[in-house]
């Protein structure tokens, strides 16, 4: 195969060595792995949510001790301020003048957990830094460290306590990723290694900031044909204008379809997904693998879909199952 991914071997092994690795401490979560890694490598910000008790804040803080890079967890409360989050100026009287203390949001990997029970505040100072991959502090506009990942958790929203985040802002992230209970072999695993007091296993470092920002390069340069090009973005007029692909009972469900950065998401995290199985070009299976999490978070249902118990996965699949690819 003719390849313009140089190092693609080399990565390849490293990328499933992060896998081994962060198996030793986590059990059964490859797929949320394999999802927070793609928003790694693709500049992509990923949304974690599911009940309290799925490891999703160890995971991400194993990941970011497998690939050594500097983290910080954020935990989202109602009385969280903007400052708390982005840094503030402090008075120093020694030296008669303000000095900037940074905030937690300086770092590789921020965790912000449980991020739906913050106020409105914090969730847009968080968000525009999602964007714009910089603070300003007072007078003082700082970039923020690179790579820079953002992973929120929250906690469904029918849950005490809860709010949910507003369309707009959760647009910002790449993928919203559903996390599930482990199966009864994993749980037992599970059981096993937690309920032994003197359980600690140590991680091995894998991958530097500089093999980030080459994986990066890399799927950069996964071929992706027009034909496929087209099929995302008729995947995503799909849930804008429905009845023009004749889904007619999904049009009498869908409120809003997904935004522009629904097509820019898929391409990448399609590349992603091809250059994880050690390909440099992308198959329709790609899209199709990453379609949920790219698009479950930016199709807004009305309440008549609410009443009659319709998903987002289940619009998804229709659209995905009716939409053709014209080769």
């Amino acid at each position: 195969m003719d390849a313009p991914l140089e190092h693609k071997d080399k990565y390849q092994e490293q990328i499933q060595n992060v896998f081994r690795e962060i198996g030793k401490v986590v059990v059964g979560q490859e797929y949320m792995v394999n999802r927070l890694l793609i928003g790694l490598f693709t500049h992509g910000h990923v949304l974690l949510e599911g009940v309290p008790g799925l490891a999703k804040t160890l995971t991400v803080n194993t990941l970011a001790n497998v690939l050594h890079l500097d983290f910080k967890r954020i935990q989202f409360t109602p009385d969280l301020l903007p400052a708390d989050l982005v840094g503030t100026m402090i008075y120093n009287q020694q030296r008669a003048e303000f000095e900037v203390k940074k905030g937690p949001i300086f770092a590789n990997i921020v965790l912000a957990d449980e991020v739906n029970r913050s106020p409105a505040k914090v969730q847009a100072a968080l968000l525009e830094s999602m964007q714009e991959r910089q603070v300003t502090i007072g007078e003082t506009t700082y970039k923020l460290d690179t790579p820079f990942l953002v992973l929120a958790t929250q906690n469904p929203v029918d849950q005490e306590g809860t709010y949910p985040l507003p369309e707009a802002q959760v647009d910002r992230f790449m993928m919203k990723v559903y996390v599930d209970y482990p199966s009864k072999e994993d749980e037992l695993e599970i059981m096993r290694r937690m309920a032994n007091l003197s359980f600690h296993r140590t991680v091995e470092t894998h991958l530097t900031k500089e093999d980030i920002f080459a994986i990066r390069d890399e799927i950069n340069k996964v071929n992706m044909s027009e034909s496929l090009e087209r099929y995302i973005i008729e995947l995503v007029f799909a849930t804008r204008r429905p009845e023009d692909y004749k889904l007619t009972e999904e049009a009498a469900y869908i409120q809003f379809g997904a935004s522009p950065r629904a097509s820019i998401n898929l391409n990448r995290a399609a590349k992603a997904v091809a250059y994880f199985d050690g390909r440099d070009y992308v198959l329709p299976e790609d899209i199709k693998e990453v379609a949920t999490d790219v698009l479950n978070h930016r199709i807004l249902l009305n309440f008549e879909a609410e009443a009659d118990g319709v998903s987002t996965h289940q619009i998804i699949r229709t659209i995905l199952n009716k939409v053709p690819i014209n080769y």
